[in-house]
């Protein structure tokens, strides 16, 4: 059976990891995994959720299923979270299910589509995460592209992107990044999500809003405001949520799929949907991080906590984006590389040449992808320094 089978190529950015962890340089750095990173280069368990989880510990009594929904708290918490005070609560037409972190809420996303429509076309950002095409496709979605980033301008090519969403077919599905693009780092403004949303509304497609980032680019509320307008103004929208970054649970797995319909009945319906979706991937969601989340979010004295230090670290974040900039002028670089500071999130793409970053690579043992994307968490007061010089020396 397994005869003919090929060696498939490492996943790239897995492909770094190792290649860093072999380097013995006690200069590199690493940009290339896209976790946060605190200024010693750890990842740190936020202590709101040492707290939840001493509190679990304690209380939990079984290990049995949870059901195919998940924690039942954990999904009204996460719906507040995203929604916040919003008519659709009140109206009841969402519905979420909690999922193995924001790439199962991606795959189960991809399966209720396909059940909705299955010749549905699917257009993603471009650039957009790497790993959405993949997961688009084997669910056996077509996947089409629409322009966002100009690598030219370091800008959001708005003008391009709305050209091509003006001619989607009714019943498509458009994914958006409800805030810290990724790859780029660009986002939408209040005015472009509104005209977008009026575009949505016009052309009838369905948003699909991934949602892996909310409180790292500007805060919850504002990250927030896409999904919020699209559901107040439109009769159907998909969320795809995660966990892993604002609340540090990485490895726990834990995001949400959110749907949201035109009333109760009709939410309802596309409930069952994606149980029976659930069913045939998973089956049961972990239980363990969505338990911490919902206990955070259950405490007025835990989620003040979680806003803290979900603070501290996008502030972080926002100040190594101004580090890197004044340290490349400081070595003498006269390419103006000030779009970083007007971007948001964890990544931003330096703008060199593959060239450049093999050679950053090579000869300064600093690792990331080769379109030049770089995790701006893994830049520090102790490394930037290093960084910018490097930089400097490999594209004078």
């Amino acid at each position: 059976m397994f005869e003919h089978l090929k060696a498939l190529p490492a996943d790239p950015i897995l492909g770094l990891i190792a290649a860093c962890n072999q380097d013995n340089n006690p200069n590199k750095i690493d940009l290339g995994v896209g976790v946060y990173k605190d200024d010693t280069g750890h990842t740190p368990i936020l202590d709101c959720v040492k707290t939840a989880e001493k509190f679990r510990t304690e209380t939990e009594t079984s290990k049995v299923y949870i059901g195919p929904t998940g924690d039942p708290g954990f999904n009204e918490q996460m719906t507040k979270l995203i929604f916040g005070q919003h008519q659709i609560i009140d109206q009841n037409r969402s519905r979420t299910v909690s999922t193995p972190g924001g790439t199962g809420a991606l795959r189960v996303a991809a399966e209720f589509i396909r059940a909705c429509k299955g010749n549905t076309t699917i257009w993603v950002s471009n650039p957009t995460w790497a790993n959405h095409q993949g997961l688009f496709s084997a669910a056996g979605l077509k996947v089409e592209s629409y322009p966002y980033y100009d690598y030219e301008t370091k800008t959001l090519d708005f003008p391009a992107m709305m050209a091509t969403l003006a001619q989607v077919n009714p019943g498509d599905v458009v994914l958006l990044h409800a805030c810290c693009h990724n790859p780029s780092g660009m986002d939408l403004t209040v005015e472009q999500w509104q005209q977008v949303t009026a575009l949505a509304k016009e052309r009838g497609f369905t948003p699909l809003i991934d949602m892996a980032y909310q409180g790292f680019g500007q805060g919850l509320d504002q990250d927030a405001y896409g999904p919020r307008l699209m559901a107040n103004e439109l009769p159907e929208l998909l969320v795809c949520s995660s966990c892993s970054k604002n609340f540090g649970l990485y490895r726990e797995r834990i995001g949400g799929f959110t749907v949201v319909a035109k009333d109760s009945t009709s939410a309802d319906i596309a409930l069952s949907v994606v149980l029976s979706v659930v069913r045939s991937i998973y089956s049961m969601p972990p239980a363990h991080g969505a338990a911490l989340v919902n206990t955070i979010l259950s405490s007025s004295e835990l989620t003040a906590q979680w806003h803290s230090e979900l603070a501290v670290m996008r502030q972080r974040i926002t100040h190594n984006r101004q580090m890197l900039v004044e340290k490349l002028i400081a070595n003498g670089v006269e390419r103006d590389f000030s779009f970083i500071t007007r971007q948001s999130g964890m990544f931003s793409f330096l703008g060199i040449t593959p060239q450049q970053v093999e050679q950053l690579m090579s000869d300064y043992s600093i690792y990331m992808v080769g379109s030049s994307r770089i995790s701006i968490a893994g830049i520090s007061k102790d490394n930037v320094d290093y960084l910018a010089k490097s930089i400097s020396a490999v594209i004078k």
